[in-house]
C-alpha cells in the first residue's frame, strides 16, 4: 500500500479534531497539507448531544445537525467543508501503531501515514464492566455511550422495549443524563451507584440532595451504596436481571453503563512523557517530542490559575485546547509567540428542565444558597467554594445567561470573602456585584 504523506495530521475525529480543523483553516492551512484520521465513520460532531438530544422521544438531534462547531455557536462543518478547504477526512480508519521517531502512523488495514506535525486528539474510551470481570457483562442490551454508533443502538433498544425497564449503572454525567432521557421515553428507571451521592467528583452532599430528590419526583428509583456484580439473561442472551452486591435483583430490559472513561494514550506509551494519566504538555500543548501536540482528554497541562497541572475531560477544554495548539503550531513556524493557555475550568449539564453550570475549582469550604428544595416550583440555587478566604468555585442551577456570566467572572477573579454567613445571605447577588 502506498504511503500517504501530510504536513499535519490530527489523529482522532472527535470534538477537538473538528475545532482544530477550523483553526487550521483560519490560520491559512494549504489544500493537501492537513489530514484528520478517525476510526468513526462520520465527520467530527458535538459529542454532548449523544447523551441529551439524540435520545429525545420527539425532536431528537440527528446529523448533520450537530457537526462541530455548532456547540459553541460557530459554523457547522459538514463533510463538504473539509473537501472545500482541501482537508483530507480519512474516516473509518483506526490507527493501531504510532512511531513518533519515524513520524509514521499505521492503520488496522495496514495503510501508512507520515507527517511533519502531529496533533494527538484521541480522546477517551469508556470503562466497561467486562474490564472489572463482572459476570454476564457481555450480555445483549448492555450499552455504553461514547460514539454515535452507541447512540444508534440505544435508540433502537428504546424503540424495541417500549414502556420497559432500564437500569443505569453509575451516578455521574452519563447516569444522570441518561436516567432523565429514559424517563422522557416513558421507561422505568433505576439508577445504581456505589457512592453516598450522585456526581461525587463535583457535587457536594447539599447539591446532590436536590438532584436526587428531583429525579425521584420524576420517577427515577435511586439505589446508592452498591454496585452491579452480575447479569442474568433470557434464552436470546438479552439481559433480564441485574444482580447487585447488596443482594438485590433488578429487572431490566436495557442496561446503560456509565462508570467512567480512560484517555486513549496506549499508542504513544513509552514514547512521550506522561503525567496524571495523560500525555504531559506545556501551555501550548506541546509534548516532550518536538512536532507532537496533545489536546483534549489526553492532555495533562498546566492549569495556570491554580499553579497546578491537570487533565480535564470536558468538551469546553477539548475545543479550547485544540484551538490553542493550532495557534501555537503556526506561531512556532512563523517565529512568533502567543499567550499561554489560561483555562478556567467549566462544566455543565442539562436534564429534564434543569440546567446547571460550574466554574472554577471545587475545593475548600462551601456555602449553599438559594432554593435547593427539589419539591419547589422554582429551583434556582447555587454554591460557592471558598479557599484561603477567596471564592474559587461557583455552581448555579437554572441561571440566566447573565447570571452564568457573573459566576464565571467570580471564579476567575476570586474575590475575597469576609464572612461565610454573609455570603450565604447575599447568595447570587454577591456574584452580580463583582
Amino acid at each position: 500500500m502506498a504511503e500517504k504523506s501530510f504536513k499535519y495530521v490530527i489523529v482522532g475525529g472527535g470534538v477537538a479534531a473538528g475545532y482544530a480543523a477550523r483553526e487550521f483553516a483560519k490560520q491559512g492551512v494549504k489544500p493537501g497539507e492537513l489530514a484528520i484520521i478517525s476510526k468513526e465513520a462520520v465527520a467530527p460532531y458535538e459529542r454532548p448531544a449523544l447523551s441529551k438530544a439524540y435520545l429525545f422521544p420527539e425532536g431528537a438531534a440527528r446529523l448533520p445537525g450537530f457537526h462541530v462547531c455548532v456547540g459553541s455557536g460557530g459554523e457547522r462543518l459538514l463533510p463538504e467543508w473539509y473537501a472545500e478547504k482541501g482537508i483530507s477526512l480519512i474516516l473509518s480508519t483506526e490507527i493501531v501503531k504510532a512511531d513518533l521517531t519515524s513520524k509514521t502512523l499505521v492503520s488496522a488495514a495496514g495503510e501508512s501515514f507520515t507527517y511533519q506535525t502531529l496533533v494527538i486528539a484521541t480522546g477517551s474510551t469508556v470503562l466497561k464492566l467486562s474490564d472489572f470481570g463482572v459476570q454476564g457483562a457481555d450480555s445483549k442490551n448492555i450499552f455504553y455511550l461514547r460514539e454515535i454508533d452507541d447512540a444508534d443502538k440505544l435508540v433502537e433498544a428504546i424503540k424495541a422495549k417500549k414502556n420497559g425497564k432500564a437500569v443505569i449503572v453509575g451516578g455521574g454525567y452519563i447516569g444522570l443524563e441518561l436516567s432523565a432521557v429514559m424517563r422522557l421515553n416513558n421507561i422505568e428507571v433505576s439508577m445504581v451507584y456505589p457512592e453516598p451521592w450522585c456526581m461525587p467528583r463535583l457535587f457536594t452532599e447539599g447539591i446532590a440532595a436536590f438532584y436526587e430528590g428531583y429525579y425521584q419526583n420524576k420517577g427515577v428509583n435511586i439505589i446508592k451504596g452498591t454496585v452491579a456484580v452480575g447479569f442474568d439473561t433470557h434464552p436470546n442472551e438479552e439481559v433480564k436481571e441485574v444482580k447487585l452486591k447488596d443482594g438485590r435483583v433488578l429487572e431490566a430490559d436495557i442496561v446503560v453503563v456509565g462508570v467512567g472513561a480512560r484517555p486513549l494514550t496506549t499508542l504513544f506509551k513509552a514514547q512521550v512523557a506522561e503525567e496524571k494519566g495523560g500525555i504531559k504538555t506545556d501551555a501550548f500543548f506541546k509534548t516532550s517530542i518536538p512536532g507532537v501536540y496533545a489536546v483534549g482528554d489526553v492532555a495533562t497541562f498546566p492549569l495556570k490559575m491554580y499553579n497546578d497541572i491537570r487533565r480535564v475531560e470536558h468538551v469546553d477544554h477539548s475545543r479550547k485546547s485544540a484551538e490553542q495548539a493550532v495557534k501555537a503550531i503556526f506561531a512556532s513556524e512563523q517565529g512568533k509567540s502567543i499567550d499561554e493557555y489560561d483555562y478556567l475550568p467549566y462544566f455543565y449539564s442539562r436534564a429534564f428542565d434543569l440546567s446547571w453550570q460550574f466554574y472554577g475549582d471545587n475545593v475548600g469550604e462551601t456555602v449553599l444558597f438559594g432554593d435547593a428544595d427539589p419539591n419547589s416550583a422554582t429551583h434556582k440555587f447555587g454554591q460557592y467554594w471558598i479557599q484561603d478566604g477567596k471564592v474559587v468555585g461557583v455552581f448555579l442551577e437554572s441561571g440566566t445567561p447573565e447570571e452564568n456570566k457573573a459566576i464565571a467572572k467570580v471564579a476567575k477573579v476570586q474575590p475575597l470573602v469576609s464572612s461565610l454567613d454573609q455570603l450565604a445571605q447575599e447568595g447570587l447577588s454577591f456574584a452580580s456585584k463583582i
